[in-house]
């Protein structure tokens, strides 16, 4: 098939990369989100896909909305038999979503339809959940809701961040893309509607919900860090400036801290919750490199019985 991709971030250059690979398919063209500023100097900058997609020689088309005439008239001219979907990060009309004959695949990483929306992985870790992986489906105009052509599971390691499964699965989903579209173009794969039940939602995560309340139980706390991480960042307040929390550890066997109490040893940071402790790892103050919690203990002299979160 004629494949126009769409994607935007590092996340989506692996199955950018197992398409190009094909021997079945050819990507004649990519769309991906306009060039970005980034850096100190905030200059503007191009997505990884469109950076990868240069390099291997394939036009690359930048609208600014999907809706856009000029983009909807060259699409049309392309066009293409299929446009797998990874992340790319702008809703799609329906006049574009009629243009391949088709349609838009998405490759969307949950299994669905659990955890539907922007931040599926983050969700998932925060969750609990101990499998989770991806799912290629038909896209509609609903939010995630439209039929999966194939699926792979993925464990959920107790230290994973959402930027160790991200990576994972996306490799793993660069895997299943591929397959979907072989199965596509030769009919051996058919579209299956998303049950009812099990829907849950992954809106974005915002910087509130990064915020570590220690009231909650260890686990909570130690699940919206590794949630949260590398993005939007889990924190906290000490001394009334944020501190990024980068890696923390239940303690169960350390129980006589009360929430947000902090207790410094020679080598070792606790701060207590709503069950037992956790160790603090690695954080980052304002202003500062990452470092080693007790590291950053010893540079602030905490004292006995000073509190994070007040």
């Amino acid at each position: 098939m004629r494949l126009v991709f769409a994607g935007t971030p590092e996340v989506a250059v692996p199955a950018l990369d197992a398409l190009i690979g094909s021997e079945r398919h050819e990507v004649v063209a990519v769309v991906t989100r306009p060039d970005a500023p980034a850096g100190r100097g905030r200059r503007l900058v191009a997505s990884p896909v469109a950076q990868r997609a240069e390099e291997a020689g394939i036009e690359v088309l930048k609208p600014v909305r999907p809706r856009d005439e000029e983009f909807l008239a060259r699409l049309r001219e392309i066009g293409p038999d299929c446009c797998p979907v990874v992340a790319y990060g702008a809703l799609l009309p329906r006049v574009a979503l009629d243009i391949p004959v088709h349609g838009w695949v998405n490759l969307h990483f949950s299994l669905l339809p659990a955890w539907r929306g922007a931040a599926p992985v983050q969700h998932s870790i925060m969750g609990g959940d101990e499998i989770t992986g991806a799912s290629t489906f038909l896209i509609e105009e609903g939010l995630d809701s439209g039929p999966v052509y194939g699926t792979v599971t993925e464990m959920v390691r107790p230290t994973d961040t959402s930027g160790d499964l991200l990576t994972r699965l996306a490799f793993a989903g660069s895997g299943l893309l591929a397959a979907t579209m072989d199965g596509i173009e030769d009919g051996t794969l058919k579209a299956v509607p998303q049950p009812a039940d099990g829907i849950t939602l992954a809106p974005k995560i915002t910087v509130e919900d990064a915020h570590v309340d220690w009231s909650v139980p260890a686990l909570r706390a130690d699940r919206i860090v590794r949630g949260c991480t590398p993005a939007p960042g889990a924190w906290t307040v000490f001394r009334g400036e944020r501190l990024k929390l980068i890696h923390v550890t239940p303690v169960p066997d350390h129980t006589d801290l009360a929430p947000g109490v902090l207790s410094v040893g020679k080598n070792n940071v606790y701060v207590g919750t709503g069950s037992h402790a956790v160790e603090l790892l690695w954080v980052q103050a304002q202003g500062k490199k990452p470092m080693r919690a007790a590291d950053w203990a010893r540079g602030v002299r905490i004292a006995d019985g000073e509190v994070l979160g007040a």
